[in-house]
């Protein structure tokens, strides 16, 4: 089971998960390529409503995005988001972003 970004990564969009993690499994918050890098040239206004995602399949659970998160927006697993926010969407569109259906 893979780490979840949820809720509090919305409009936020800090990279410093990006740049931990060993095999850059961040990425959005528009494209699936290259690892969240197209943060790095938007404005705060291009990412209000934008978030980042852990894809599933290549996640190897290190945790070395989880202190790195200045917002406290990734959860070890799918439970843990859904508690935390309160709700399940960031969950799926974590999947959708990846084109994946979550069966939760």
């Amino acid at each position: 089971m893979s780490y979840i970004i949820g809720r509090p990564c919305v409009s936020t969009c800090d990279t410093a998960c990006v740049a931990v993690c060993p095999v850059d499994c961040i990425h959005g918050p528009i494209k699936v390529d290259g690892a969240g890098a197209e943060v790095a040239d938007m404005t705060k206004e291009q990412l209000v409503d934008k978030m980042l995602y852990i894809n599933p399949d290549e996640c190897i659970d290190c945790g070395a995005c989880l202190p790195e998160c200045p917002v406290d927006a990734i959860y070890e697993d799918e439970e843990t988001a859904i508690e935390q926010d309160g709700t399940d969407e960031y969950v799926k569109k974590n999947y959708e972003f990846f084109g994946q259906e979550w069966n939760g």
